[in-house]
């Protein structure tokens, strides 16, 4: 007689900061859990290819750039640094390899199990069970196989978009391919302005790259409050990378040298810029097509996106979807892992509440970092609010002047009325770590009175959050 096959409370499809932190969770609640993964290495398009990767290169970037100033700080003697661009991939690499065994540990320690392969659903659920097919042939095994399980989660991640009739190769670059570079390029056109363009353009140009940064709208990072960007725009300039917004690209050429983007300006002029490379950051691409989600009716497609409630779930019994695959969310790995948890614990029986969208804390890792959380100063006046905003400038902080970090600023916005923080935009040195305290006060709903008296540290960055606060009320301190 053959074995019962498993059936599991939950499958989740997608192996990234999404699912995994879903199937750690829903392990921890007590749940049978199978994580399907198309890979043979666990962490998603953030650990490989985005978030850990790109960041441990700035960090690279930084510390170059530190030890070339080192004579500013009283180091003598060191002469011109060189870079060896094989040892900041060798550990990227290693840093990468090392969190790819802490999360292959931690589906152990929780008692995951992983099945590899790619994963296609394969209609309604069957007295309240759903089938996924998996191709292990992805994997080079030739193997098929079925999971079953009560519940499937949809955590397929995103790919990054191309421009139409653009293909990648050794010129043309992505998120991906730029990691794999064997040198440095000496130019690099960087077409788009989101987090990975101006990420990417702070990492080469504090290698020594020529950066030209091309943006279709206004204003780079256009999602950021306005000064915000012009306060990136400003230190950009002064770092010699060159910017140009509203700008349409029309083509870009392979020349003899490498690429020739061509874009046409607010004027109406074209202009031509050549480098060795161009990178394509124009946003990135839900991952939908391939996985049988028109097998399932009643889940709904919005221009690729899935459709979900507050609770992420699709209508359909039983099926979710969390991550860059959501409609509506940002595609960020700390909002798919949050929306992991929430649906890990629901199913679970345990106490949990739905993701926020004005309480994701936006973060960009570009020098200076920025980091943001709630409503910019103009969404919050399109809304009716009685807006009052404070601005602190890290010059006037005295933990950035030791530190010799003194661009950008802490902007509060708040509402009038009642002294509730509307949204707090940093750019500056650890901003990304600094927002955290305004997403804690926002969730507990702390008022702008409580915010000025809690005590800060001396001397911290932190400090220029208390003034930001304290400059709504025209009473900071340190300016």
């Amino acid at each position: 007689m053959a074995a019962e096959q498993t059936v599991y409370d939950v499958a989740i499809v997608g192996g990234g900061p999404a699912g995994y932190t879903a199937a750690i969770r829903a392990g921890q609640n007590g749940l049978k859990v199978a994580l399907l993964e198309r890979e043979d290495k666990l962490g998603g398009t953030c650990l490989h290819w985005g978030c850990i990767p790109t960041k441990a290169m700035l960090f690279n970037a930084e510390v170059y750039e530190l030890v070339e100033h080192a004579e500013e700080y009283g180091i003598e003697g060191l002469g011109q640094p060189h870079l060896n661009w094989n040892k900041v991939l060798d550990r990227k690499n290693a840093i990468i390899n090392k969190h790819v065994k802490g999360l292959d540990f931690l589906m152990r320690k929780n008692k995951v199990s992983v099945v590899r392969g790619q994963a296609r659903l394969t209609g309604p659920a069957s007295n309240g069970v759903h089938t996924i097919a998996v191709d292990k042939a992805a994997n080079g095994v030739g193997e098929k196989t079925e999971v079953r399980a009560k519940n499937i989660v949809i955590a397929t991640g995103s790919d990054a978009r191309m421009l139409p009739g653009l293909e990648t190769g050794d010129r043309v670059l992505t998120n991906n391919e730029i990691l794999l570079l064997p040198a440095v390029p000496k130019s690099m056109v960087i077409i788009g302005s989101g987090a990975v363009g101006v990420e990417f353009g702070s990492i080469f140009r504090s290698f020594g790259a020529e950066i030209t940064i091309v943006e279709f709208l206004p204003r780079i990072v256009p999602a950021e409050d306005e000064e915000v960007s012009k306060e990136l725009a400003r230190t950009f300039r002064k770092r010699g990378i060159d910017v140009h917004t509203n700008a349409r690209v029309e083509k870009v050429e392979a020349t003899a040298g490498g690429v020739c983007v061509t874009w046409t300006d607010s004027s109406g002029k074209q202009v031509g810029k050549e480098a060795e490379k161009v990178l394509v950051a124009v946003g990135r691409a839900p991952r939908t097509d391939g996985i049988g989600l028109e097998t399932i009716p009643g889940v709904e497609l919005e221009k690729g996106f899935i459709k979900t409630d507050e609770w992420m779930s699709t209508g359909v019994e039983g099926v979710y979807a969390i991550g860059d695959v959501v409609a509506g969310l940002p595609q960020l790995a700390h909002v798919g892992a949050m929306c992991g948890i929430v649906v890990a614990s629901k199913l679970a029986g345990k106490y949990a509440r739905p993701v926020k969208r004005n309480r994701i804390p936006a973060c960009t890792y570009t020098e200076p970092q920025i980091g943001s959380v709630g409503l910019n100063e103009a969404q919050a006046r399109d809304k009716g609010f009685n807006v009052k905003v404070g601005k602190f400038p890290f010059s006037a902080n005295s933990k950035a002047s030791i530190i010799n970090a003194h661009e950008g600023f802490v902007k509060v916005v708040t509402d009038a009325k009642y002294g509730e923080v509307l949204g707090v935009h940093i750019i500056g040195a650890s901003a990304t770590e600094l927002v955290a305290e305004a997403v804690v006060a926002m969730e507990l709903e702390a008022t702008l009175e409580e915010l000025m008296f809690t005590i800060h540290a001396h001397p911290t960055l932190a400090e220029a959050m208390l003034d930001g606060f304290g400059a709504v009320e025209n009473l900071a301190i340190n300016v």
